[in-house]
């Protein structure tokens, strides 16, 4: 039986697109360190391709950690967390539950940059949350709580703790309000 963090193939292309969003608005924190590395960039690109269905979740299952084998290219936090929302951007292909995670490093690569406001990483969340239309918020509210089920990226590792762990879980429980959202 899959893990419900992995979604259907129309619920992950859906949140394909979604995630290649909130990845691509803090790509240039990545590429102000590194211009010359293209992984991050075409991560968003092939999960772009996936939400349009040009490419198959096989493939992209075997091309998955590229884009986050930059993160190893640079230095700064802000850099650093770009680069893993791009990799998780490319991994929803594989599971869907990794859109949340995309959100989360964008989220934390918004707050660690050093020109942004004390508040940019919430101000993230919340246009992430701005740009989801209903049917990616319906396909996000199918994914279980952060922590709950451990056979995916929601379960008990990385993203569901410290800067990470606390984004998803905001991110989880303003999806869970919908009259605030309205």
């Amino acid at each position: 039986m899959p893990s419900p963090q992995s979604l259907s193939e129309p619920d992950r292309r859906l949140l394909a697109a979604w995630a290649a969003d909130c990845a691509e608005r803090v790509l240039p924190l990545f590429e102000a360190e590194n211009a010359d590395d293209g992984r991050p960039r075409d991560a968003i690109a092939r999960a772009r391709a996936f939400a349009r269905g040009e490419l198959t979740a096989a493939g992209e299952i075997r091309r998955r950690f590229v884009a986050g084998r930059a993160a190893h290219a640079v230095t700064s936090p802000a850099a650093i967390a770009a680069a893993r929302a791009a990799a998780q951007a490319a991994g929803v292909a594989h599971m869907g539950a990794h859109a949340l995670g995309a959100a989360a490093y964008a989220a934390k690569a918004a707050g660690v940059d050093p020109e942004a406001a004390t508040s940019a990483d919430d101000d993230e969340i919340e246009w992430q949350l701005g740009q989801a239309s209903p049917a990616v918020v319906a396909a996000l509210l199918l994914l279980p709580p952060l922590g709950e089920d451990s056979a995916g990226p929601l379960g008990a590792g990385l993203l569901a703790s410290g800067e990470l762990g606390r984004h998803i879980r905001t991110i989880q429980a303003k999806l869970a309000e919908p009259a605030e959202r309205a």
